[in-house]
């Protein structure tokens, strides 16, 4: 008798992904789509811009548990692990890769093994190699809490995160072999965010993470719940654990995206790039745009600009003559923008911005809660989430908004962040990467 060809995963399967706002979209994918994949269908369904930073979110509303798909993840492999109250999220994540752009941000020198002993004198570029580098034993060391199995309390041990695994040293800080026990192998778990809070787990700090077995649907009492010291700690421990897990991979998924934009743009001229510590300011008072690189003409140039800003551009395109805004048309011209989330409160902002990756330069704006006139702009910087207030101020009848005490005045709020764009101001850094979410 004859014998069939075997075919592995060539069956497709249905996946249901949720948005942020609670809308869900089902999608029918064959069993080899990545999470890469997924996310440019859904950013092509959803015509929303592709920035690369969008991510599938394996979401675990009861175990309060939720970590970011590695894009060359395999979805319907993930889905079977997963239980039935368990479901992926389509959420931006700038984080993602931002360890490769800066990676000395990301592992303080006290915490890996070999900086020390080399005094600190690590280039960025061997911060890397020896971690992606599967013949090198890079090394995260530092103190974490521990939740003991089946309490409350919590133990603080010192642990050591290598290739083989996270142990934790049973004396002291001691790495000889018979003071490490294991804790959790990397092969065989992924690492996730806790977000339950710190008072359901009687957490010493609110910076927790937990290893979880990837095989099969886990139950409490199989995860490692882990606690650290702040959240530059929590990061680092955190992206060392799936450096070391996927290697190479995270670096070649990085490069996808790059490489297709050199091919897209062969003949592109390279652009200058400009300190994030100066004062960047363009001249719009002409038909063109000009970059001041005086520092002292550039920070003339920034007041000037702030307080004579207008709504050019749009008015040109209809093709009518600018009028001066009336104070309803300015505080309802950037509610159609993504970056503008309205009344929302100051804790579901953190939220907003803990979830979409803390780097620098990760902003949005929101309706003040104590101000009714007032608007207040939430900026991370150094992985740490920065309110300014916005107010409005009035001058010869016309109404401005400044969050500079009116040294620097815009006409509506779409200027003011076109502005800051470009412009550090009196801000700790430029807007960047706009907090948004998506309906599907």
């Amino acid at each position: 008798a004859g014998t069939f060809p075997v075919f592995i995963f060539s069956y497709s399967c249905i996946v249901k992904v949720w948005s942020e706002d609670g809308a869900g979209k089902v999608v029918e994918i064959p069993a080899h789509m990545t999470a890469r994949d997924i996310c440019q269908l859904l950013v092509y369904k959803s015509h929303c811009v592709d920035d690369n930073a969008w991510t599938l979110v394996e979401h675990h509303p009861i175990l309060g548990l939720e970590r970011c798909l590695e894009d060359h993840e395999l979805v319907v492999q993930v889905q079977a692990s997963m239980s039935s109250d368990s479901k992926f999220l389509f959420r931006k994540n700038y984080a993602k890769y931002e360890f490769f752009r800066n990676p000395l941000n990301f592992f303080p020198e006290q915490m890996v093994a070999w900086c020390q002993e080399s005094d600190g004198s690590i280039p960025q570029s061997q911060l890397l190699q020896n971690f992606l580098n599967s013949s090198s034993c890079p090394e995260i060391q530092g103190y974490l809490h521990m939740k003991e199995p089946g309490r409350r309390s919590w133990k603080k041990l010192y642990m050591f995160l290598r290739r083989s695994g996270l142990y934790y040293s049973t004396k002291g800080t001691s790495k000889e072999p018979r003071h490490l026990q294991l804790l959790s192998d990397l092969e065989d778990s992924n690492i996730f965010t806790i977000i339950t809070g710190r008072k359901l787990h009687n957490a010493p700090t609110d910076y927790q993470f937990c290893i979880k077995p990837s095989k099969g649907r886990s139950d409490c009492k199989e995860l490692k719940m882990l606690c650290a010291e702040d959240e530059q700690s929590r990061t680092c421990w955190m992206t060392a654990f799936r450096l070391l897990k996927y290697g190479i991979v995270l670096y070649q998924s990085y490069n996808i995206p790059q490489q297709r934009k050199a091919n897209l743009l062969p003949f592109s001229a390279p652009v200058r790039s400009v300190s994030e510590n100066s004062l960047v300011a363009m001249d719009f008072s002409g038909r063109t745009g000009r970059v001041i690189e005086n520092p002292v003409e550039a920070q003339s140039a920034a007041l000037e600009e702030g307080q004579t800003w207008r709504v050019r551009r749009r008015w040109m395109k209809l093709g009518k003559t600018p009028t001066v805004p009336t104070m309803s048309s300015t505080r309802l011209i950037h509610r159609t923008q993504v970056w503008f989330h309205g009344r929302i409160m100051r804790e579901e902002a953190h939220k907003m911005i803990i979830q979409q990756g803390q780097v620098d330069g990760l902003f949005l704006l929101r309706d003040s809660q104590s101000n009714p006139k007032a608007f207040v702009l939430t900026l991370c910087h150094h992985q740490k989430i920065k309110h300014f207030q916005i107010l409005p101020c009035e001058e010869d009848g016309q109404v401005f908004f400044s969050l500079d005490d009116g040294a620097t005045k815009f006409t509506d709020l779409i200027h003011l962040v076109e502005f800051y764009q470009l412009n550090r101001g009196v801000l700790p850094c430029k807007l960047k990467h706009p907090c948004t979410t998506v309906a599907l």
